[in-house]
């Protein structure tokens, strides 16, 4: 399972926010691509980046510190926050970011996100961020009543091979992954579709919870708070699960 170091930029920092508040929120660093170099000195092989001002305002707003965290690190970007407009993925393409996070518009624009699938196979991943399994977006400010799992099969279905999974409740939080939902979230995607995959965001806060992910055969994990807060060490978490082979695989 690939571990994914989180940088999550308000205001061209590096902050987290608990619980997807804006208002209880935490700076971290005034350079987010000297966080970056640091993750890639420990061993990371992909990052995960979202520009909170776009994913707030609808259209990209900090893509200068994006281009600067690209220009200082090696290792693979998937970035989202913002992303309404093909011509504004292209930019990001073109910015030589790997993969584009895609959230409000697979409920609010579905033509969009489909063209956005044909035309970039493999390099968009949608993003399902939900309370109590209810999808929400407009940076986490609304939320619908369409169902994480219904829309994660259908959007699979449709051609996207990357979901990302996020528990509003359990983000920012450290109190563990929410195991139940992941698991279901991967019976739906592994029914839909042979080559979509699930990667797990929210509450991660030790090694144990990432072997506890990965037992369920999850692609990726997305790590925040608990590398900043020093609850996990990124380099010892990467060699627990994406070098061990793990001896059993449990079922939750």
């Amino acid at each position: 399972m690939k571990i994914l170091p989180a940088i999550d930029i308000k205001d061209g920092r590096c902050v987290r926010l608990y619980q997807g508040d804006f208002e209880r929120l935490t700076t971290y660093d005034a350079d987010p691509a000297q966080v970056a170099q640091r993750w890639q000195e420990a061993g990371a092989s992909w990052l995960h980046v979202v520009d909170l001002d776009g994913a707030l305002t609808g259209q990209p707003a900090n893509s200068a510190v994006i281009q600067r965290i690209r220009a200082r690190v090696s290792l693979r970007i998937e970035c989202g926050g913002g992303m309404r407009t093909l011509a504004d993925m292209q930019r990001l393409l073109d910015m030589g970011i790997d993969r584009i996070v895609l959230g409000t518009i697979a409920i609010t624009d579905r033509n969009l996100l489909h063209e956005a699938l044909r035309r970039w196979p493999g390099r968009i991943a949608v993003g399902l961020d939900a309370r109590d399994g209810r999808v929400s977006i407009a940076g986490w400010r609304e939320t619908s009543h369409i169902q994480a799992t219904a829309l994660a099969g259908e959007l699979c279905a449709s051609g996207a091979q990357h979901i990302i999974y996020t528990d509003i409740a359990r983000d920012g939080a450290l109190q563990g992954p929410n195991l139940a939902a992941l698991q279901a979230m991967q019976a739906a995607i592994s029914g839909a579709s042979p080559h979509s995959a699930l990667i797990a965001s929210g509450g991660i806060s030790t090694i144990d919870d990432l072997r506890a992910i990965a037992a369920l055969g999850i692609e990726g994990a997305i790590v925040g708070k608990a590398l900043y807060s020093g609850a996990i060490d990124l380099a010892a978490a990467i060699q627990a699960c994406e070098r061990e082979v793990p001896p059993y695989r449990k079922t939750y």
